[in-house]
């Protein structure tokens, strides 16, 4: 059993009514979780105020109570820590609990709107083909070591965090790559981690459903720049106009990339095909499997971190050329039919204009490019038309229809999307609110030759319809129907 007081070192404490010699079972904020012998943290969620389950905690077994506000029935033996912040409380009791396991392996994060999956799934891939135990934390999903565990956010909670991070360290793992969203940022979960490193991608228009300006969600992420140690390094974007931005109140050691513009770690694309990149990194020429200039930019990032982290050049570069696409991250097949069809998570503008770029550049134009897109509901209304008009004015055809809709109407959703489709691009484009079905269309609509682009869930095997989570997977029904159409 461990004592409260000492789960308690670092977090700024405004009162304490009753003992905090006592001893306590584990640490939850979800009221519903509590048994006897535990400690509730009651968080203000954007949903629920976990201070109107205290009372319910209590009854269900909570020996102590960590609030923002006191609440108005204090009772006997019962604990009460009074905290500025509940979040960044609950993120060093967390730290605190599990013994600070991301002291014990060498830590490292990538914020940004896009890359975060690739970056920080292809480092865990790289380093486990050097011969390292390594960890990820990523939105696709989680690993210790070999061992897969299912991921439900991008960033995790404290609690979460801090166990996968424990059984990381129990399990020798010397690296875990982590990815940092400004969720996750902004809710203190990250703040009393200890880094190695960070890296930051790029910047565009995303989570403005959750952070009120672009401004504050800019500000955010250079937040996590701005904790990181001094013995750390920041490795960050220069072709980016926020990239020198993150770098300017760090005390880590300040390193960049970039494609356009001189930096520590430079890149030119020498030559790109739907098979790979030929780049000449650093003055060395190394060919990869990975398409695109976003891929260009995921993959000096990846070298750069790799350098910072002790690899030597060359065996970077080697191990760069191994490595392979992440799971619906420009994940492609080709029919017998020579129909490609491309699966890709690109769910923001900025990510869907870079995709379709990429496809504009490799391709010949003797092929037709369909493009079928989404928006997902409860999210950012703002982008929706946005979506569409990159969609349709950047392929020959394009098909809205629905991402995952969650509590909301999907027409409705669709209906915000094509109030961004340009009157020259109406004949070209169609609106179909099954996802299923609108594949479908796209399928029956290729020739010979022609490339699908299936845009916005990428990796999800679902999809959200009114709360319930059906089986959906992009990549499945795609390959399933281009079988069907050759037959």
């Amino acid at each position: 059993m461990i004592v409260l007081k000492d789960i308690l070192y670092k977090v700024p404490i405004e009162a304490v009514k009753g003992s905090t010699e006592v001893q306590i079972n584990q640490i939850d904020f979800d009221s519903r979780k509590m048994s006897a012998g535990d400690v509730f943290v009651a968080i203000r969620g954007s949903l629920s105020d976990g201070h109107n389950y205290i009372s319910k905690a209590i009854a269900d077994g909570a020996v102590a109570v960590i609030c923002d506000t006191l609440p108005e029935q204090i009772q006997e033996h019962i604990t009460y820590v009074q905290v500025k912040d509940t979040n960044l409380a609950l993120a060093f009791m967390a730290a605190n609990f599990f013994g600070h396991p991301s002291k014990e392996l060498k830590l490292v994060g990538i914020t940004g709107t896009n890359g975060k999956t690739t970056i920080a799934s292809l480092l865990y891939q790289m380093f486990g083909k050097a011969g390292y135990a390594c960890g990820l934390l990523s939105t696709v999903k989680i690993m210790v070591n070999q061992t897969e565990y299912k991921a439900t956010h991008t960033t995790p909670d404290s609690l979460t965090i801090n166990k996968y991070l424990r059984m990381m360290a129990d399990a020798g793992v010397t690296y875990c790559f982590m990815e940092v969203s400004s969720h996750g940022v902004h809710q203190k979960r990250t703040d009393a981690l200890h880094f190695a490193g960070g890296v930051f991608t790029n910047l565009s228009h995303d989570h403005l459903d959750y952070h009120p300006t672009f401004a504050e969600y800019r500000d955010v992420k250079k937040s996590f720049f701005d904790h990181l140690p001094q013995t750390a390094f920041a490795l960050t974007n220069l072709d980016d106009k926020n990239g020198s931005l993150m770098l300017q109140n760090t005390s880590a050691h300040k390193r960049t990339y970039a494609l356009k513009t001189y930096a520590d770690y430079r890149a030119q694309i020498l030559e790109s095909q739907m098979s790979g990149l030929l780049l000449k990194i650093n003055d060395q020429e190394v060919w990869v499997r990975l398409i695109g200039t976003f891929n260009a930019y995921n993959l000096l990032a990846i070298y750069g971190t790799a350098i910072e982290l002790g690899m030597e050049p060359l065996e970077a570069l080697r191990l760069l050329s191994e490595l392979e696409s992440v799971s619906g991250r420009f994940q492609y097949i080709v029919s017998n039919q020579k129909i490609t069809a491309i699966v890709d998570y690109a769910h923001t503008p900025d990510a869907l204009e870079n995709v379709l770029k990429t496809i504009n550049d490799i391709r010949t134009n003797n092929e037709q490019l369909i493009t079928l897109v989404g928006c997902g509901g409860d999210r950012d209304k703002t982008k929706r038309p946005m979506m569409a008009h990159i969609a349709s004015s950047m392929s020959d055809k394009a098909i809205i229809t629905s991402d995952n809709p969650r509590t909301e109407d999907p027409q409705a959703i669709i209906a915000d999307m094509e109030k961004g489709v340009e009157a020259q691009n109406f004949k070209k484009t169609m609106s179909i609110t099954d996802r299923k079905q609108a594949i479908q269309a796209a399928c029956q609509l290729a020739q010979p030759g022609d490339i699908i682009l299936i845009a916005g869930k990428g990796h999800e095997t679902y999809q959200e319809i009114q709360g319930v989570r059906y089986d959906f997977d992009d990549m499945q029904i795609v390959t399933e129907l281009l079988n069907q159409l050759q037959k």
